[in-house]
């Protein structure tokens, strides 16, 4: 928490103890005038001594008054916790302290909206993962009591049944194993391994690897071009596959049939490349874009889970690309495609 930094100021101990001062010493000089023989002398240093004592006196009085009604002020509205002021002098410039206050209003605010969102965030992720982990779970429980109510004497559907069951069994495997892979990344226990290898050899083995997926959809993946010459990078080529299959992957769940995957790479400057990966499919609202890479994060609720995937692609790309201090980038237009794109730095 910010410490309170008040600019200290003696003007009103000043001016208040030069009053009482004149005040004093005029009646004392008075008094003596009327009654004793008058001495400069003894005005003058009785002048002295209320000065310094009046000043003394009520600078300490005032700070400490100050400080009294500015800390029930903070204990009152739960801005701050009072320890924080007693470190501090307390200022007797008003100005300065409204100031202060205000600012520390302001602060406390924001940070009040940032715990808002942040519970928001939590609150739908857990609901995110309830719903992610239920549906492979009820369909692999379906299954199974299904058989065990007397479907276990049909050899073939039992067979048929116990394959289902397998793929809701791999279904919940393949969402544990992401969810165990992203707490890693945003942990930090990234373990790059870097190597130099061809970029567009590993693009290629990643069509190779959804060529049948695409054929689903009758997606075609491509090049933008004919890459003649290998392209080195220096990166974890594991992370960067996986970063390309799941971009790919994306790519043709969200794309339209009969559409196109083209991925593209570039030079961007003389020691970096850029990697795009394009397609013609639906696109992404405008207002979804600042979503995307948030785990569980889906534009389309509903249809889009009938799509498998464990909603976690994105965000594993997001933090894989980052732990290289690399950057990502999105273009999107409703209704006419979507654009992914990276940054990688070339072999030296």
């Amino acid at each position: 928490m910010t410490n309170l930094s008040f600019k200290k100021t003696y003007r009103f101990a000043v001016k208040s103890s030069l009053y009482i001062t004149l005040f004093s010493t005029s009646l004392v000089g008075a008094l003596l005038f009327a009654f004793f023989i008058f001495s400069w002398q003894f005005c003058l240093l009785f002048a002295l001594i209320i000065l310094i004592f009046s000043f003394f006196v009520i600078q300490y009085r005032v700070e400490h008054f100050i400080y009294r009604r500015v800390k029930k002020i903070y204990d009152d509205v739960s801005l701050l916790d009072s320890t924080t002021l007693r470190s501090q002098p307390i200022t007797t410039d008003m100005a300065t302290l409204t100031q202060e206050v205000k600012k520390f209003a302001t602060d406390k605010k924001l940070e009040i909206e940032t715990l808002k969102v942040r519970e928001e965030y939590r609150r739908e992720f857990l609901g995110n993962v309830s719903h992610e982990l239920k549906t492979p779970l009820f369909t692999v429980q379906g299954y199974l009591s299904t058989l065990l109510d007397g479907a276990m004497s049909d050899k073939n559907l039992r067979k048929k049944y116990l394959e289902r069951a397998e793929k809701g069994v791999e279904r919940l495997i393949y969402i544990v194993e992401d969810l165990d892979m992203i707490s890693k990344l945003e942990m930090g226990d990234l373990n790059l391994e870097y190597s130099s290898f061809n970029i567009i050899e590993l693009i290629q083995n990643v069509f190779d690897l959804l060529e049948m997926q695409a054929d689903k959809k009758n997606i075609i993946l491509m090049f933008d071009r004919r890459y003649s010459k290998p392209i080195y990078v220096n990166a974890d080529k594991e992370k960067i596959e996986q970063v390309v299959t799941n971009l790919t992957m994306n790519s043709i769940k969200y794309g339209k049939e009969n559409g196109t995957t083209e991925v593209s790479v570039d030079d961007l400057i003389d020691n970096k490349i850029i990697v795009r990966v394009q397609d013609n499919g639906e696109g992404i609202e405008k207002q979804y874009i600042p979503r995307l890479f948030e785990r569980f994060f889906r534009v389309d609720k509903s249809g889009s889970r009938t799509e498998g995937g464990s909603g976690l692609g994105l965000s594993i790309v997001k933090h894989i690309i980052e732990g290289h201090e690399e950057k990502i980038f999105i273009k999107s237009e409703f209704g006419k495609g979507s654009e992914f794109s990276f940054t990688l730095e070339k072999s030296k």
